[in-house]
């Protein structure tokens, strides 16, 4: 990732180059494919247990898995899920600082927020100067590229 640190007044800044929606389109689409798995694996499980478990669990479980998946690789593998780690780009704060545990609940539960109203929350990211879509807002972050420049955020430190 390219990093341009700036003096300004007193103030560091550093430049971080935004991602392209396409490129946030196709990690997302690699890291959907990535949670199939877990995800049907689970289901399996707890379809199969002889009983009837409360489809209430079933729904906590299917919630779960994304949002522990993603807050594993937001917090612990800076920024990159797979799928983000394909495409060269990352989760920062709009600080410019590393996404929090906190952060990274909110905008993994945000996806879920941004696909309501038939995906407003992400088509918002198309009209949005630094592209984030509302799960971006709620949880005051930026998908960041290293690769060449397209737009870019000043970030105070």
């Amino acid at each position: 990732m390219e990093e341009k640190p700036k003096n300004d007044h007193g103030n560091s800044e550093r430049e971080f180059e935004l991602a392209g929606l396409v490129e946030r389109l196709a990690a997302n689409l690699i890291d959907s494919f990535l949670l199939l798995l877990p995800m049907m694996l689970a289901a399996l499980v707890l379809a199969s247990g002889g009983r009837s478990l409360p489809h209430q669990l079933l729904q906590f479980v299917m919630l779960a898995i994304p949002v522990a998946y993603h807050w594993y690789f937001w917090t612990r593998r800076d920024g990159q899920t797979p799928g983000k780690f394909a495409l060269g780009i990352r989760v920062i704060k709009t600080d410019g600082g590393a996404i929090s545990d906190v952060d990274a609940v909110i905008r993994a539960i945000g996806y879920n927020v941004s696909a309501m109203l038939f995906g407003l929350g992400f088509i918002w990211a198309l009209f949005n100067a630094k592209n984030q879509a509302w799960h971006d807002i709620m949880a005051r972050t930026y998908v960041v590229r290293s690769d060449k420049q397209r737009k870019t955020v000043e970030v105070l430190l």
